[in-house]
């Protein structure tokens, strides 16, 4: 378990000060995260399944960046672990880091729906 908060509130805030007036872009930024994400993951798990390993680091690359930009940081700490991970050892083991970041997803999930409203 991660001490830190699924979502860095300093890094919605520094996504607010971008459009300060109202928070139609940070809801946006979330909206296309939410939708995203779990895009990556079914990419993370079909090239789990396909033995792919090249796209397996690519789609934990994306989360990775993507989480990053949002604040989301236990999340993106385990997409860098399973990227890392993929690349220098292959993808043994990556199964319990995907599942890790599933639940890492979901918690990040919560949160940024209550900062859009909707939760």
């Amino acid at each position: 378990m991660s001490d830190l908060p699924s979502i860095d509130p300093e890094a919605i805030n520094n996504l607010r000060e971008l459009s300060p007036d109202d928070d139609s872009f940070i809801i946006e930024i979330i909206d296309i995260f939410l939708e995203d994400t779990p895009r990556r993951i079914a990419e993370l798990e079909s090239s789990l399944a396909n033995q792919n390993v090249e796209v397996l680091e690519r789609a934990a690359h994306s989360v990775k960046g993507s989480s990053a930009n949002l604040g989301a940081m236990p999340l993106r700490g385990v997409a860098e672990k399973l990227e890392h991970h993929a690349r220098s050892v292959g993808l043994t083991g990556t199964d319990e880091m995907i599942a890790e970041l599933k639940v890492r997803f979901a918690e990040a999930k919560v949160e940024l729906d209550k900062i859009a409203g909707r939760g």
